[in-house]
């Protein structure tokens, strides 16, 4: 261990003092028996920094504008997305252009529930979180199979597509099958 301390030349050319890491250990003095209550104080302190950064980050603004309201999504946007596909054997895509309105239709019904889930839409943070998964999942799914020109793979996701909606309108919408 060295006796003194190093000085080494800093970025903007001034000295700066360079400490071992490991000069507290074995001198017997204050470092050594501070050890673990100063460790102990520098996990808080950043402990403490982590949860201020993220009360500062929960509280900033959001850089979203939502435009419509859920139930405008579910009219506007989602129930179309999700006709085309739970209907697409009536008019089966034929060629690429075909292929790509599907495609997008799938994308555009995956991307809805993000949708659902920003701007104050989410009714609670568990329940509805876990319902509209449920959509982007299926959503995402018809998404790569219409990548794939895969008619079959969407014509299976019809079922899985059908429980996403129906599990969230039986939570949040009153008199939902009644």
């Amino acid at each position: 261990m060295r006796e003194t301390h190093d000085r080494e030349r800093g970025a903007g050319g001034g000295f700066k003092e360079v400490i071992p890491h490991d000069a507290h250990l074995g001198t017997g003095g204050p470092w050594e028996s501070n050890s673990l209550t100063i460790r102990g104080m520098r996990i808080f302190g950043l402990v403490l920094a982590v949860g201020l950064a993220g009360v500062g980050v929960a509280q900033a603004p959001s850089p979203f504008q939502p435009v419509g309201n859920v139930s405008q999504l579910m009219v506007d946007i989602i129930y179309p997305a999700s006709d085309a596909l739970f209907y697409i054997e009536r008019d089966a895509p034929k060629n690429d252009h075909d292929w790509n309105v599907i495609r997008g239709t799938a994308l555009t019904l995956a991307e809805s529930g993000n949708l659902l889930l920003m701007g104050g839409r989410a009714r609670d943070q568990d329940r509805w979180v876990k319902d509209t998964k449920l959509m982007i999942d299926a959503g995402t799914a018809a998404f790569k199979a219409a990548q794939k020109k895969d008619l079959q793979a969407i014509l299976d996701l019809n079922e899985r597509l059908s429980e996403s909606c129906t599990t969230c309108h039986r939570h949040y919408r009153p008199n939902y099958g009644k």
